[in-house]
């Protein structure tokens, strides 16, 4: 029966995730209550990824003129390798140092949804194109590496502040923007979780009947994204957030402020 639970949970973290984002502040805390956080963080990421090829392929006429692009290589390689090095340090961490950065993390996903109407505020028209000068080139590739390092580190609200870092670099048409986002999100999501997966941190009984829900979920998402109120949905995801978020920093701090309050 929890596995049903965990699969219909899954299918409404996919739905959200294509239609507002933070789908894995939904996912993550859920399995925070059956296994470790560094399983639960790994088998998260598993859960959800299967909506990102789905997403390439629905905004595929989106990225005509990006791919083959050699600016791309520019943003690809830092993401990727971004999502390697965080996938490693989530593997190496423990869970006794991880679970100190959790509700740091969780907060930190929250608020990028909370910012996500001005991360996402332009509607140009033109393609995606850097618009930047070649001096700038240092600072852009550093702020893609940071996204990706946390993108393979935790992931929840990955999307959202890969949106804002791209925002900075381009000023083209925000459809655009996202396909971009989500070419990007998928290399770098897949290079961490194959580091997650042959580091053994997937608990796979829960990950299988999570990732067939997240797959349903993305295209259900995809599918009634026209007609959904995304206002509501995302400040449904906000109130999950803010509330683990709160928790976690309860389970944290709390306990540790009684004790001294007593002695």
């Amino acid at each position: 029966m929890s596995y049903l639970l965990f699969f219909i949970a899954t299918v409404l973290a996919g739905t959200i995730n294509a239609l507002a984002g933070g789908g894995g502040l939904i996912t993550f805390p859920l399995l925070m209550l059956v296994v470790t956080p560094v399983t639960a963080d790994a088998t998260s990421a598993v859960a959800l990824f299967f909506a990102y090829p789905a997403a390439v392929w629905r905004t595929r006429d989106q990225l005509a003129g990006v791919l083959g692009r050699g600016w791309l290589w520019l943003l690809l390689i830092p993401s990727v390798l971004g999502g390697l090095i965080g996938a490693v340090l989530l593997s190496r961490t423990g869970n006794r140092n991880f679970i100190q950065l959790v509700p740091w993390l969780v907060l930190v996903a929250t608020i990028s949804i909370v910012l996500r109407p001005m991360l996402v505020r332009r509607d140009e028209s033109g393609s995606v194109h850097p618009d930047i000068t070649v001096a700038l080139w240092p600072v852009a590739i550093a702020g893609i590496f940071l996204v990706g390092l946390y993108g393979g580190y935790f992931g929840s609200g990955i999307g959202i502040l890969m949106i804002g870092a791209l925002s900075f670099i381009s000023r083209g048409d925000i459809r655009h923007v996202v396909a971009l986002k989500n070419f990007l999100t998928l290399c770098m999501r897949g290079a961490a979780i194959l580091v997650l997966v042959l580091e053994g941190d997937v608990n796979w009984n829960y990950g299988v009947p999570m990732a067939i829900g997240g797959l349903i979920g993305g295209y259900a998402g995809g599918t009634i994204s026209h007609h959904a109120n995304r206002t509501v949905v995302r400040s449904t995801v906000v109130a999950i957030g803010f509330a683990a978020s709160a928790y976690y920093f309860w389970k944290l701090y709390g306990p540790a402020v009684i004790r001294a309050g007593a002695e």
